[in-house]
């Protein structure tokens, strides 16, 4: 379990397979590593909240939990009874909306998606591959920055012969 201490952000983005649009629910601690990722058809509260009880699920309840202004996100914390932990801003959710950059990238190599579920098993692996990999090169000095992908290069390749 993570630590209950932390911030979330969360975010939705839409992705269209086979034309037609779809959300991919996001959400990114206050350190950038995506939590979690969840595919639904409909950006509504009936989704948020499917999405939340996942998330909470598996990583715990945070401290806060910093949305953009969809009213789905407040709906679905007020049924959950944690409407009083979100916090809403113009510039609050930008470490979301910077987490979909790479994403978009990879999405754009890969020439989008045809199927909820590949784009799923996609979203919930790029996750993690970006979390291991992605350590904020301003924070580090080089040698410790080339220690930190050296651990994460050995951990990939430990990975791959399993």
């Amino acid at each position: 379990m993570k630590s209950s201490r932390w911030r979330w952000h969360l975010d939705e983005m839409f992705v269209k397979i086979n034309g037609e649009k779809h959300y991919l629910w996001r959400a990114v601690d206050h350190e950038g590593e995506v939590l979690e990722s969840f595919v639904t058809k409909r950006r509504d509260k009936k989704a948020a909240l499917k999405f939340l009880k996942k998330a909470m699920r598996k990583h715990g309840c945070p401290e806060e939990f910093v949305t953009d202004l969809l009213r789905s996100y407040s709906a679905a914390l007020k049924d959950i009874g944690l409407a009083n932990r979100q916090e809403t801003g113009r510039w609050l959710n930008n470490r979301a909306e910077n987490s979909h950059l790479p994403f978009r990238r990879r999405e754009r190599a890969m020439l989008r998606f045809r199927r909820m579920r590949s784009l799923q098993k996609f979203a919930s692996v790029h996750a993690s591959v970006y979390n291991l990999f992605n350590s904020e090169r301003s924070l580090y000095s080089r040698p410790n920055f080339k220690l930190k992908r050296a651990a994460a290069l050995a951990e990939w390749r430990g990975l791959g012969t399993a």
